[in-house]
């Protein structure tokens, strides 16, 4: 009787820890996505940007489930859980919004100061855990909380201290800010969605596959009617051709960066993932400073506030990482996942298992097609093609930096990944 517990303890520390490794390999993955957004300054409609970018991001959303899992097994998953479906689509469409609002808010204030209001979506996601989720519910949850507003504040001194080398457009400043916290409150809200889904026990990779009809639709629906519709839309498309490659891969690294916060929710809520996954500040300012000298001519006082920021960003980052859901909080979770299965009719058995990192619809053992490969091959195809027309952006770089972070970003993607095929085969 004692071997039972104990192998129960170790299975749900090693999902706390797998969802801790991948809220932090996000935000790797998170902060490369946003550098394209600079391109805004070269006169580019906002909604132009935004569909380039979500364009990339329908590609590889239905390219890596493919690849990982294959079409079977998505719709085996959407056929069990039908309801979820507009849930999806829902979070999509805010997504679409939110990230509409981040290009305004670049344009006008600057990446720096823009970056950290946005990132208020992590208290906002943690208001939603505990409220709907009833997350946080028992001891440990202050942590969590102290955790994300040392990561929210670490993060607003950050952009203090860089605000200075911010171009902000003339009487753009309120505009900015406004949309970027709006973004915030789209983001954070976005993770109901999220949550919901994944407590019924949904494979991620199948919620990501509808999520991007939702983001796609409405991002078309605001440039269409903000853009001066159709005709204007393809024709900005038709200018900004030299760039649209750069638009595509930040839109496939959010893609992969929003997989792993995807598990990150799944594993262990959105109240822990979320702020983890918005350490991407962190790295975020490692391109700027490293690569493309961000902070070149700043006196002492300025590297100062971008030391203390980081230290204390990190330090709520470690506060959370080490803030295990207590036994309280995880009975809290259950009578969450039990109100889910009784509402909608689940198998309480099976979403238990898929929230213990078990796959049960792997043992219905799903079929690999051939039109998948050619999924594959037409998504790698539209890069080459769309590289093979891109021009170089006359921006200053530090290689050495720039490989250096690259390789760590990949070695993130790489030992994340396999912990999760590992521990959970992707479930």
């Amino acid at each position: 009787m004692s071997i039972a517990p104990s192998k129960a303890k170790a299975a749900k520390y090693s999902l706390h820890a797998l969802g801790v490794c991948c809220g932090l390999a996000a935000a790797t993955w998170l902060a490369a996505a946003e550098a394209p957004t600079k391109l805004v300054t070269a006169g580019f409609s906002p909604f132009l940007i935004s569909l380039g970018m979500v364009a990339g991001v329908f590609v590889a959303r239905w390219t890596v489930p493919v690849a990982l899992k294959g079409t079977s097994y998505v719709l085996m998953d959407l056929r069990e859980k039908p309801h979820l479906m507009v849930w999806a689509l829902l979070a999509g469409m805010l997504w679409a919004v939110g990230n509409t609002l981040t290009v305004f808010a670049v344009r006008n204030v600057g990446l720096s100061i823009a970056f950290p209001l946005w990132n208020i979506n992590s208290l906002v996601g943690l208001f939603w855990g505990w409220l709907l989720f009833r997350e946080l519910r028992g001891s440990g949850g202050a942590r969590v909380v102290g955790g994300a507003v040392a990561i929210v504040g670490g993060a607003c001194l950050l952009a203090y201290a860089t605000s200075q080398h911010s171009n902000t457009l003339p009487g753009g400043a309120p505009l900015g800010i406004a949309a970027a916290l709006s973004a915030g409150l789209m983001f954070g809200t976005m993770y109901i969605p999220y949550r919901k889904a994944y407590i019924s026990g949904m494979n991620p990779l199948s919620f990501v596959t509808i999520f991007t009809f939702g983001e796609l639709g409405m991002v078309c629906s605001l440039a269409l009617f903000f853009d001066g519709g159709l005709h204007n839309v393809m024709a900005g498309l038709v200018r900004a051709r030299p760039v649209m490659f750069w638009l595509f891969l930040g839109g496939f690294c959010w893609v992969v960066g929003d997989l792993f916060q995807n598990y990150a929710a799944k594993y262990i809520g959105i109240a822990r993932g979320i702020p983890l996954s918005n350490t991407n500040q962190l790295w975020g300012l490692a391109w700027g400073v490293l690569v493309f000298g961000e902070l070149a001519g700043q006196g002492v006082m300025a590297h100062a506030l971008v030391f203390t920021g980081s230290v204390i960003m990190i330090l709520g980052a470690l506060a959370i990482c080490m803030a295990k859901a207590s036994e309280s909080e995880q009975s809290s979770w259950k009578t969450a996942v039990d109100r889910e299965c009784i509402r909608y009719g689940l198998d309480s058995e099976r979403v238990r298992s898929s929230l213990l990192g078990e796959d049960p619809l792997s043992r219905g053992k799903p079929v690999r097609h051939w039109w998948e490969f050619l999924i594959m091959a037409v998504a790698i195809a539209i890069f080459v093609w769309l590289g093979l027309g891109a021009e170089h952006q006359a921006v200053a770089v530090n290689l050495p930096w720039m490989t250096v972070l690259l390789v760590t970003t990949l070695v993130c993607l790489a030992a994340c990944g396999l912990l999760l095929w590992k521990r959970t085969r992707f479930s």
